[in-house]
């Protein structure tokens, strides 16, 4: 699994113009899923994100967690992450799961994650055509591989 995890003062999603998850301070996380990531993919890369210390604490340094902030998050599948981009100009999906292993992994992980946080999460559809409106705040962008623990 692989995750692109940006930190945001406010973050939507929009299919067919209907807004379906907002937040306000929180973490906007991409997600894309091979075919070989597992439930301890998802146990680990969960926690990981739920305590990733990149919020600011009272000197302004990044030293709290989405946890310790009590922020908020929406979840969005996203395949192309998966892109693979070596050869040629047309990336291939080829490592990207197919729908019937990735979206139960997906719904697997919004559970682990909403468990973790102890809260409900956003979440995106899996396979549909999504506008994504968010504010970057620092920006600040992450990326973690689950393949790289």
């Amino acid at each position: 699994m692989k995750v692109v995890i940006q930190r945001v003062t406010h973050a939507s999603v929009e299919i067919e113009k209907k807004i379906v998850s907002s937040i306000q301070n929180g973490l906007l996380i991409l997600l894309g899923i091979e075919n070989e990531d597992t439930f301890e993919d998802i146990k680990w890369l969960s926690n990981k994100i739920a305590n990733l210390r990149i919020f600011e604490d009272e000197n302004r340094v990044m030293n709290k967690s989405l946890i310790q902030i009590d922020g908020d998050a929406i979840i969005v599948s996203q395949f192309t992450l998966m892109a693979n981009t070596k050869k040629g100009n047309r990336p291939s999906y080829i490592k990207a799961a197919k729908p019937d292993i990735a979206i139960p992994l997906y719904k697997q992980f919004v559970l682990q994650f909403e468990t973790d946080l102890k809260k409900k999460v956003g979440t995106g559809v899996f396979g549909a055509d999504m506008k994504i409106d968010l504010q970057n705040d620092g920006p600040i962008t992450i990326i973690i591989d689950s393949k790289n623990k």
